[in-house]
């Protein structure tokens, strides 16, 4: 008696399914005049399938399989399709010269399978976004203001025919980049989507465009930047370099799922804006000379304070760039590296490695170095770590955040450092901010008068080293008007105002008391140094900045 098997039966009935299918595919090809394919039989490039977002690819039933330079190769179910044929003409849109294939439903589910391998091996995996130099030249051509900016934009972006999403993003970096921005934000709201630049340090709004190209620039960003295209609900931070006038410029982007949708943002790493050199940052004469000094030293710590975007970072290069020489080796820790500097071994840290500031640090001090820069100190092993190597023969450049130059001590004796350790190793404590400056083709000359002269008046008052008061003028002030110049702001341009504390016997006694940072303060007055008020004031009185500008940074009534 023949005995009966079932799995048997169900394998070869599997089989014969799965003939029939690629036989229906096969037959479909034939009439609808494209090649027949079977991706059982063929790799898939992940290069190739990753052009096409998944979810496009899954909603259009079509997943492109390989790809030559611009010549792609799709597999698709039915060329009758309405939302496949919208994706081919999209992607020839796009500059691809589509070759599409016919396939059964088990290739075009294999090649949407391998999406899932894309989603994890993206994680750690960037891309560039290339602009020649012949577009970004003749789009700066094009760009005399934001006005500029915004038209051409607009063209590009309400244009239902362009669906190009390379070129959109594109444009919108350009434009950023002619415009000398630091961070792109678009946001979705609930009809709409907003584009803002920051510039100057203040959002502008450059224009609205609508849900389905944002949805379209978001998996393109998601992509270039090795996010996870299939993850809406999480936060997901990457980034990725633009090649443009024969220069690397990194994109950090962060993307926050939001109420419509998920937000993004752009910070751009531009090695020309963060490059600035000691003398152009706005520290005052006396200032000056005593940080030349203090950098030169061969050991000790020097801090920077601030809040974020205060400018620390570009001090702390600036302050490197100075006291670089074949004879030192330098070390920095940094999170991200923002500026490459020739001759200086810079690392960055990766908390998906577990490589933090600490680890980092740990790791350079075992490399011989003269001098470290720690992007910042975050807790107590790292202030001890850092401190011990000042007092070991280093010289080393840090950051806090806290408001003022005083606000550094209590912070670091909060993460339980020793004071008579603090006072040891540090040299000098700087606090810093960054004031928009007034556009120099248009600001406006008006007398100083009322509230605004009685405070300027107190402020200059406090100062107790007259010297900064020779050759000022009081009776007037300058204010902001708006010019293509400076796309209509009134300001074109950004300096710091600084202040310091210097380690003396006086700073040394008072730090053993646990003082607050007004006692620091009084205790430090004699050093005749400015603070941030009295360094924006004479800034402003200069008609460097204006005063409302000053305002909107720091508070010019606190302890007046």
């Amino acid at each position: 008696m023949v005995q009966f098997n079932e799995d048997k039966q169900d394998a070869k009935l599997e089989e014969f399914r799965k003939k029939e299918e690629e036989d229906l595919a096969e037959l479909l090809s034939g009439r609808y005049g494209i090649p027949y394919i079977n991706l059982a039989t063929v790799p898939i490039n992940t290069d190739a399938l990753r052009l096409i977002p998944e979810a496009v690819a899954r909603d259009s039933k079509a997943a492109a399989f390989d790809a030559v330079g611009k010549k792609l190769k799709v597999v698709i179910l039915s060329p009758k399709n309405e939302k496949t044929a919208l994706l081919l003409k999209k992607l020839g849109e796009d500059g691809y010269d589509v070759m599409p294939y016919a396939g059964s439903t088990a290739s075009l589910e294999k090649a949407l399978s391998r999406y899932k391998e894309l989603s994890y091996s993206a994680e750690n995996k960037t891309m560039s976004l290339e602009i020649s130099n012949e577009q970004l030249e003749d789009f700066l051509k094009k760009v005399a203001n934001l006005d500029d900016v915004k038209k051409m934009s607009e063209e590009l972006l309400l244009d239902k025919k362009t669906y190009n999403t390379s070129k959109i993003l594109e444009v919108i970096v350009a434009g950023a980049l002619a415009t000398e921005a630091s961070d792109i934000h678009i946001e979705p709201e609930e009809s709409y989507v907003r584009l803002r630049y920051r510039l100057d340090g203040v959002l502008t709004d450059i224009l609205n465009f609508n849900l389905i190209t944002f949805n379209l620039i978001l998996s393109r960003i998601k992509l270039i930047s090795g996010l996870k295209l299939n993850v809406k609900n999480e936060a997901q931070d990457g980034r990725f370099t633009i090649k443009a006038q024969g220069d690397e410029i990194e994109i950090r982007t962060s993307v926050l799922p939001g109420a419509y949708n998920e937000s993004i943002v752009l910070r751009i790493l531009n090695p020309k804006t963060i490059s600035v050199p000691m003398e152009e940052l706005g520290i005052e004469p006396k200032l000056m000379s005593i940080l030349a000094r203090e950098i030169k030293k061969p050991n000790g710590m020097i801090l920077t304070t601030g809040p974020t975007g205060s400018g620390k970072t570009t001090t702390l290069y600036a302050f490197l760039k100075k006291i670089h020489s074949p004879d030192i080796k330098i070390i920095t820790i940094e999170d991200p590296i923002e500026y490459h500097l020739p001759g200086i071994v810079q690392t960055q840290v990766n908390s998906e490695k577990k490589y933090t500031f600490l680890s980092g640090l740990r790791s350079a001090l075992r490399q011989d170095p003269d001098v470290l820069m720690i992007g910042e100190i975050r807790d107590t092993e790292t202030a001890e770590i850092a401190i011990n190597s000042a007092l070991t023969g280093h010289l080393v450049f840090s950051t806090l955040h806290t408001n003022t130059a005083a606000g550094s001590f209590p912070r670091l004796m909060d993460l339980n450092v020793n004071p008579k350790v603090i006072t040891s190793a540090i040299n000098i404590s700087i606090a810093q901010r960054l004031l928009r400056k007034l556009c120099p083709h248009c600001k406006k000359k008006i007398p100083l008068e009322g509230e605004s002269k009685k405070l300027v008046e107190m402020i200059i008052q406090s100062i107790q080293n007259k010297n900064y008061l020779e050759n000022l003028q009081t009776s007037s002030v300058w204010e902001a008007v708006g010019c293509d110049k400076c796309n209509k702001t009134g300001y074109k341009g950004r300096i710091g105002i600084f202040e310091a504390i210097l380690i003396d016997e006086s700073v040394e006694k008072i730090i053993q008391e646990n003082p607050s940072e007004r006692e620091i303060k009084k205790a430090t007055a004699h050093q005749g140094l400015l603070d941030m008020k009295q360094d924006g004031i004479i800034k402003s009185l200069n008609g460097i900045t204006s005063i409302s500008e000053l305002e909107r940074v720091i508070d010019l009534g606190e302890g007046v």
